[in-house]
């Protein structure tokens, strides 16, 4: 049996006034999806417990299996993984965007973008390493990442503050936003001392000079210390690849224990590499038990509130991924074959939502299948009769026992 995740990341949303009352997922063509729904099963799954942040750390550990309420301490060292990054249990790793703050001088600042003008991988370098010669000194350190997404690391540290994801607050006022709580002081004089480092940056008068936003700020959030969890490899007893441009699915994925694929020309944004990534997914499926391929560009859509974005996004998830994996995973025998989001990020809202996410299975058993004949998106997914909730039971089933779920 082979298992393939498909994960369009932010993909499920709200109907909006931007599209005629519909979602971005009714709005778009996706025959491949379609298909799966209608000859698979359609229903819906929960992959934020009550309580819990709605981001994509903790909605893709639900996907993989994971209870997020035992297993979730912070977005950090998820990442700290996919980077190698050494990590001791009483390290706490904070995830450090590049953003810029509008207004930054005055009590009306604001965050204006939180991934400072979508900034180049190269750029984004120069400055954390300059960031680190100046304040890595024991026990800080800043590790350079990918794009806007980086890592900061506190060795021996004491709890952490209250934190705000950048991307949860476009637009509004940071004042409300900052860190709170345990530690606060130290990490909020980082937060400021980075950003004197940045006002002159060489980096930054280039941007400028060019018209480009610059990356006058950076951001502390999503912390959290080492976590504890047994490999899906482990557990199912099988081998299995992930494929993501986005440091954070890596992350997870290599602590599920499934080895990581690069990809060349994935960027985590709608210019990715789409075909490579089905080319890839089929290539590990000839040696490899389970793949999970994640695709960040709708979520990222959604931040945006750009609708034919979205729409765009997802036409060419369905076009340049899911159909060319659809179309050939027969040839490798018996197969199950997910594709989902793990959670909505609503262009209205430009966030992510803790609603339930639809998801639709094919199987190469009959059986296995509804085949009520749905398309694929929100509303028919929340017509059908399958809920699964809480979301960390799915992977149980979709590898173990599908059949019990249409039973």
């Amino acid at each position: 049996m082979k298992y393939v995740v498909l994960l369009g990341d932010g993909m499920a949303d709200y109907p909006t006034e931007k599209l005629g009352g519909k979602t971005p997922l009714q709005c778009a063509f996706t025959p491949f999806m379609d298909q799966i729904a209608a000859e698979g099963t359609l229903g819906r799954v929960d992959t934020i417990p009550a309580g819990l942040n709605p981001g994509s750390d903790v909605a893709t550990l639900s996907v993989l299996g994971y209870d997020p309420l035992e297993n979730y301490t912070g977005r950090g060292p998820l990442e700290a993984a996919s980077m190698g990054i050494a990590i001791e249990p009483n390290d706490m790793v904070y995830r450090c965007n590049l953003v810029t703050i509008g207004d930054k001088e005055s009590p009306g600042a604001f965050m204006d973008d939180f991934t400072a003008g979508h900034i180049s991988t190269e750029e984004a370098r120069e400055i954390i390493l300059d960031i680190n010669k100046e304040l890595g000194l024991p026990p800080y350190r800043f590790f350079p990442g990918v794009g806007y997404r980086h890592l900061f690391v506190w060795r021996d540290a004491p709890d952490a503050p209250e934190t705000t994801a950048p991307h949860d607050i476009t637009g509004k006022p940071i004042a409300e936003y900052i860190p709170r709580g345990n530690s606060f002081e130290e990490i909020n004089s980082i937060m400021r001392r980075a950003g004197e480092i940045l006002l002159n940056h060489p980096v930054n008068a280039k941007r400028k000079n060019a018209g480009k936003k610059q990356a006058n700020a950076i951001w502390l959030w999503g912390q959290g210390r080492k976590p504890q969890i047994v490999p899906l490899t482990q557990k199912y007893a099988l081998s299995g690849g992930m494929i993501s441009a986005v440091d954070l699915l890596k992350g997870i994925g290599i602590i599920a224990g499934l080895k990581v694929f690069p990809v060349e020309g994935a960027t985590g944004y709608i210019d990715t590499n789409y075909d490579g990534k089905a080319k890839m997914a089929l290539d590990i499926l000839n040696f490899m038990d389970f793949v999970f391929v994640h695709l960040e560009a709708p979520d990222e859509m959604g931040h945006e509130g750009n609708a034919a974005g979205k729409i765009q996004a997802i036409e060419l998830f369905d076009e340049k991924i899911v159909g060319p994996i659809l179309n050939k995973i027969g040839s490798f025998g018996e197969y199950r074959i997910i594709v989902l989001s793990d959670h909505p990020t609503p262009l209205d809202l430009k966030t992510h939502v803790g609603d339930p996410s639809p998801f639709a299975v094919l199987s190469s058993i009959k059986e296995e299948n509804k085949a009520a004949g749905l398309p694929f998106n929100e509303i028919t997914a929340k017509e059908s009769s399958i809920l699964i909730s809480p979301g960390h039971l799915l992977m149980e089933k979709f590898i173990k026992d599908w059949k019990t779920i249409v039973s």
